[in-house]
């Protein structure tokens, strides 16, 4: 499963980025492929320390 999430973000595409109403940070919607070949959405978020951290994962 991690391997399918790591390489949905090395294909994948910002589909669009969302204004969080409460903090103000960005956070992306992103539209990749796993590893065997299904589609798989997420949303992430760059972390004040600038690591990517991953809030949700599912097939659309």
């Amino acid at each position: 499963m991690i391997y399918d999430v790591e390489r949905g973000i090395l294909t994948g595409t910002i589909l669009e980025r969302q204004q969080d109403r409460q903090t103000g940070e960005s956070k992306y919607r992103v539209n990749g492929v796993t590893i065997s070949g299904n589609s798989i959405e997420l949303i992430a978020k760059f972390s004040p320390t600038g690591k990517l951290v991953i809030i949700t994962v599912y097939e659309p």
